[in-house]
């Protein structure tokens, strides 16, 4: 039996510690009044998954400053998953939590080992499969764990030398996957590149022409339909991929086949999304090769038809796809409420190449090929994410269950390293989680699921006394 990875017996010297119990200071960070702005440090919402320094005023500010070795927990969905140290010498001013980060602060004594020990478990498998939980069953506008919730889970706590060592064989490993990680990126970024000058080398000759000029009738946007079981299919926003409309991918709307005739998509259309919260997606182009059942398309996607006689629909699609043509769209798309959309003006007016009908197809029958190569490398590329993110799970799993590295009955068991962080959080004053949230409408309040069960009995006396056989790990250069 175990949770996450983590045995219910710990090896002998180990205890099972509530989170809020190992911090001689616990709260929550403080908006401010009248709008101040403030330096926002460890953000893990961005996709190189990073700390980075923003404009506070984006996200959310705060009063609390943090300082080195505080484990900051971020309650917000999805970045909850994500801890993060806070690091000297990155800017002269004031580092910062948002509002919706749980700082932790410990003993002087032992923050050292101890910050880094607690912020790689809350990376860890168990942590995450159980806060992943308690923000699904959440409700309310914005979905958020609770933090006498996160503070009550139970960490399971090594003696203080073999945290050290946790953390060095950590370090060590996670270091070679994200360096192998990294090498994936660029490999993944040089495929892009490989192909947008590919492309572009083959086009560049031809003379430009809008794509206005080359459709049977004017641009047309959907119809916005709610959703209604049993009502006639449209098509949702994701079926327009980066190649070709995934026509299985629709919901049921609430009109029927009549409404829907205006509206119905056919073989060789062109449809565009015409709105999107991320600028490099809006305006994608996506072509219909088959429709094999009646759907129609939305009030989010514009529909072009391609005068045949002029372009060639599949060369549309080709075209489209160019860093030409993105960078057209992304130059001119709006954005309002963090929402990036384009309009019929905008689409109408991007520029592109256009041979004769005989080159474009060469040309498509060249592009086909050279995609097929280029698609099976990135399946190679995305297949060895996929083995990477499953080798860091293991290895935290692994780590936490006291399998990693080996145990030294000689070290000072973590029941006496308790009794010192209880003793100084005593000398300290404090006997429970402090609170500092600013007063809120009870409307604005958010709500989580109840306390996921604790993990497993932690009695002493059922623990293994044997040492814990080590994990022999083997990761190529």
């Amino acid at each position: 039996m175990s949770e996450g990875g983590v045995p219910s017996e710990l090896p002998k010297g180990w205890a099972w510690v509530r989170l809020g119990d190992l911090g001689t200071e616990c709260r929550e960070a403080v908006a401010p009044e009248g709008g101040t702005r403030y330096e926002l440090w460890s953000v893990p919402s961005f996709a190189t998954g990073r700390p980075e320094i923003l404009d506070g005023a984006e996200i959310g500010s705060t009063k609390l400053r943090t300082a080195v070795d505080d484990v900051l927990v971020c309650k917000i969905n999805p970045r909850i998953n994500r801890v993060w140290l806070t690091k000297p010498g990155v800017s002269r001013r004031p580092k910062i939590a948002s509002s919706e980060w749980l700082v932790l602060r410990f003993p002087e004594s032992v923050k050292a080992v101890m910050a880094p020990y607690v912020r790689r478990y809350l990376s860890s498998p168990a942590f995450r499969e159980w806060i992943t939980g308690a923000v699904s069953g959440a409700t309310g506008s914005h979905t958020r764990a609770k933090s006498k919730d996160i503070l009550n889970q139970l960490v399971p706590v090594p003696p203080l030398e073999e945290q050290r060592r946790i953390v060095a064989a950590l370090d060590e490993q996670l270091s070679r996957l994200d360096t192998a990680s990294g090498t994936l990126q660029i490999t993944g970024r040089r495929i892009d590149r490989y192909l947008q000058a590919t492309l572009h080398r083959m086009t560049s000759d031809y003379a430009p022409v809008q794509l206005r000029e080359v459709l049977t009738s004017g641009l047309t946007n959907g119809r916005s339909v709610p959703t209604r079981e049993g009502g006639f299919p449209v098509l949702r926003l994701t079926a327009l991929s980066k190649t070709y409309v995934d026509v299985s991918q629709h919901k049921d709307g609430d009109w029927e086949a009549s409404d829907a005739e205006p509206f119905l998509v056919r073989q060789g259309d062109f449809l565009i999304a015409r709105g999107n919260g991320s600028l490099s997606l809006v305006g994608r182009g996506s072509l219909v090769i088959n429709a094999p059942i009646p759907v129609a398309y939305p009030d989010t996607v514009i529909r072009a038809c391609p005068d045949t006689e002029k372009i060639l629909p599949e060369y549309l699609r080709t075209i489209w796809s160019s860093l030409a043509v993105r960078r057209q769209i992304e130059s001119r798309a709006r954005t309002t409420a963090g929402i990036y959309k384009v309009n019929q003006k905008i689409l109408g007016s991007i520029e592109f190449p256009l041979p004769d009908l005989s080159t474009q197809r060469v040309l498509c029958t060249q592009w086909s090929s050279i995609e097929q190569q280029a698609g099976h490398l990135t399946h190679t590329v995305s297949v060895s994410k996929r083995r990477s993110a499953t080798l860091r799970h293991s290895l935290l799993a692994e780590a936490f269950a006291g399998r990693l590295v080996p145990q030294d009955p000689a070290n000072e068991p973590a029941d006496a390293l308790l009794d010192r962080i209880r003793a100084e959080r005593e000398a300290a004053g404090v006997s429970k989680f402090r609170r500092r949230s600013p007063r809120r409408a009870p409307a604005q309040r958010a709500h989580t699921s109840e306390l996921a069960p604790p993990p497993p009995s932690t009695d002493t006396s059922a623990l293994a006394a044997a040492t814990q056989p080590t994990l022999d790990l083997e990761i190529p250069s």
